[in-house]
Order: structure tokens, then sequence, then C-alpha cells
């Protein structure tokens, strides 16, 4: 199977919806190396119909999905094989995901469309696989999955807020058109590209900015976790993340960009077990590390009012660190130790109930279903639950309304309280902050 930026040329990438945000932020960074991407069209009942036909049921749910995504594909009028890749990324760990891109190929091979390239970069590597030609691209990449991160951060902060219901999904979509324009300039320098995605960045930080809210603050916020893809695809997940604000909760949800620091984390693991602490490989691994983090800091830096309470870890060691007791990174590899580890960050800033959403049967969310009743336990019984998503119900109104209940309840009485942003404030306690300063 070919990996390399050449074998891109001419052909349009088909790019999951692992969030429709972080999609478009990615076919945005392939436009900006001169390499047609676009999202996969949105999934439907014809997506699963698809992904269920050409496997065996044993797959996971984000399987199903991806694979009928691709497949619907070759249905559409004009679609050409030979211009085409679909991209598949790879990943370690326990997780069936990283055999998935192999499957794909393969079932493309029985139905007559070898032609079609299947991409995939790998998570053993830290996805350097991902654009073998330029340096740049890795760099415009992780700076699309920042700023969908952040744009997503802040839909999910306002929305359950707004005073007229729509506003907050417009002020999405417009931002991201604006993001996405940003990240697919061809610029001269590195420099260049950061200015063009700083200006969008802010020209959407004042617009959300200026979104009228009804702020309250006895609204429990509702840490997610879980397998990534599953919780990232609102079609996947059967828009959970909307169902938990319609039963009255504020979502926050973990981050593509966590899976990023957690495979740099281990691509360094592996080079030191592998007797290569000083080494070529190990000096590119944390000047990329490096790079990557100033970058992050430089975009973040705009929301430092934005996010204040909503501050994610300063380094992935501290969500892993966390989990040690429980699921330790050394030995309980992949989104299992990342899932169990940030739920307890969660609960340091003061949220009110973790939600975990994975597919049903995957072996990550099922051993964490195993230890999250202790973690509960020495955490102030914070209520904490798994739900599991194989596309075959779509009524979940009741059980994330009791959850959201339970939450309110461990609201009125647990330990750890959050920091509210500013704009949370009452007139009373903005008038005592300011005599206080």
């Amino acid at each position: 199977m070919e990996n390399n930026k050449s074998s891109l040329k001419g052909r349009t990438v088909y790019i999951p919806r692992m969030s429709y945000e972080g999609a478009r932020a990615m076919a945005a960074a392939l436009h900006a190396i001169g390499i047609d991407a676009q999202p996969v069209p949105p999934s439907d009942h014809t997506t699963l119909t698809f992904g269920k036909k050409f496997s065996s049921g044993d797959e996971c749910h984000p399987q199903t999905v991806t694979l009928g995504g691709f497949m619907k594909l070759l249905e559409q009028p004009g679609f050409d094989p030979k211009k085409a890749a679909f991209l598949m990324p790879m990943a370690g760990g326990p997780c069936r995901f990283g055999q998935y891109s192999v499957y794909v190929k393969k079932v493309l091979d029985q139905l007559g469309f070898s032609n079609i390239l299947v991409f995939s970069p790998t998570g053993e590597n830290s996805y350097d696989g991902f654009g073998d030609e330029g340096k740049g691209f890795a760099r415009i990449a992780w700076r699309a999955v920042v700023a969908s991160d952040i744009l997503r951060k802040l839909l999910l902060k306002t929305r359950p807020y707004e005073s007229t219901p729509g506003t907050t999904d417009a002020v999405f979509n417009q931002s991201l058109d604006l993001i996405c324009e940003a990240i697919g300039k061809r610029c001269n320098s590195s420099k260049e590209h950061m200015e063009y995605l700083i200006n969008a960045l802010t020209v959407t930080r004042d617009r959300f900015r200026q979104i009228p809210c009804n702020y309250d603050k006895t609204k429990p916020l509702i840490g997610v976790v879980g397998e990534i893809y599953c919780r990232l695809d609102d079609f996947a997940n059967e828009e959970v993340l909307r169902v938990i604000e319609a039963q009255g909760g504020e979502v926050w949800i973990a981050d593509i960009s966590e899976w990023i620091w957690y495979t740099n984390f281990r691509q360094m693991g592996v080079l030191r077990d592998k007797g290569k602490r000083f080494s070529k490989l190990m000096l590119a691994a944390k000047i990329k590390n490096f790079i990557q983090h100033r970058d992050e800091q430089a975009l973040l830096s705009l929301f430092r009012e934005d996010f204040r309470g909503y501050e994610e870890p300063h380094h992935v060691k501290q969500v892993l660190d966390k989990s040690l007791p429980y699921l330790p990174h050394y030995g309980a590899l992949g989104e299992m130790t990342v899932s169990s580890g940030k739920a307890m960050y969660l609960y340091e800033k003061g949220i009110d109930g973790i939600v975990d959403v994975s597919p049903f049967t995957c072996m990550n969310g099922i051993v964490c279903e195993a230890v999250y009743p202790k973690i509960s336990r020495e955490h102030d019984n914070i209520p904490m639950k798994v739900f599991y998503f194989d596309g075959t119900r779509s009524d979940w109104d009741r059980d994330i309304g009791i959850f959201i209940e339970l939450a309110k309840n461990y609201q009125q009485k647990k330990i750890k309280q959050r920091v509210y942003p500013n704009y949370f404030l009452t007139k009373q306690e903005k008038s005592a902050t300011l005599a206080h300063i």
C-alpha cells in the first residue's frame, strides 16, 4: 500500500467525519499543500446498511460507519475510483481499529476497486507518515487539529446558554469556513500561515463573545471521554452531546489533540524501550513535540479569558499519571488509560459527571467500565457512566436525563468546585472582584 504524498497527487482524499470540523480542517490542511480533499458525505441509515453488508458483525461501530461511508461514495454519480483516496488512520494497542484500513482495502479489492488508494498514517510513529515529502504539512495538519479543537470547545461552552436557539450553530459554521480558509492558504512561510490562522481565530473568538447568552451556574458540566471516533462523530453517537444539552447539561469533551499528545508520548517511549534514547529519531521526536507545544500555546493564548476554568492539561503525563493506580499507561495501552486519567483530571476541575462514549463491545470501554466504580468511590462518588453505541438505538433521552439528575445531586455536595470564566459572574461578584483588585 502506497503511503506518500506523491501518490495523493491528482486524487481527492475522502476523510471520515471524526468530528465534522476536524475533517473539514484536515481537508483544508491538504489543500494547503496542493492536494484535493473533503469530508466523507454525512452518514445516514444507508451508511449503516452498506457498512453491515460488507462486514461480519464482529467489527465495532466506527468500522461500520467509516466503511459504510466509503461504500456510499462508490455509488455517487461521477465518482472516479482512479482519482480517489480514502483516509483510514491506524492505531496500536488493544483496539481493533488498527486492522480496519487493511479490511477496507480488502473489501475494495473484492469489489473491483483496487485502484482506490487507502491512505493509512499510523499511531505507532505519531502519524509522521502523513505527508512524506514536506515537513511543512505535518505542522499545518497539527494546527488544523488544534484550531478545530478550539472551535468545538467554543461551541460546546456557548450553545447551552444561548438566548436564541440556533445562534451558536450559525456562528460555528461561519467560523469554520473562515478557519478552513486560513488553514488552506498556500503560504511562503510557517510564520505567514500562523498569522492567517491567528487572525481567523481572533475573529472567531470575537464572534462567539458577541452571542447573547444567559449563563447559569446551576447547569451541570458533564465531561465526555471514551473511544475517539464514537465520541466525536455525531452520527455514530446518536447526537449524544445535544441530548446532554437538551437534558440540561453542558459538555466538556476530550479533544483530538489529546490523542496526538498520547501518541507522541508513546513514540518516545517505544524509542527508549528500543535503546534509542540518544538517537536522531528521539531528537526528531522531541523537536516535533516542542514545536507542536509552541504552536498550540500560540493559538490557545487568544482564548485565555474564554477558557478560564476549561484549561486542558499542560502535558499528557498529567492525565497518564492520574490513571496509574487504576490503568497504568506502561501496561494498559491506548484509550483506556487516557480516558480513566482524563476523567480524574476533569474531577479536579470541578466537573459534575463523567460520560464515557464507546462503541458496543469496545475493549477500551469495557475495561474502563470495570474500573470506573472504584474511581467514583475514591473521588467523592462522582457520577460515571459508560454509554455504548452500535447504531440500533436513538432514544437516549431517558437514560441521559437520569444521569443529569445524578450530576445535579452531586453538584450540590461536591468538594471540588469549578472555576468559572468572568462572564459567569453576577453583577455583585464582578463588583467584589474589581474592589479586591
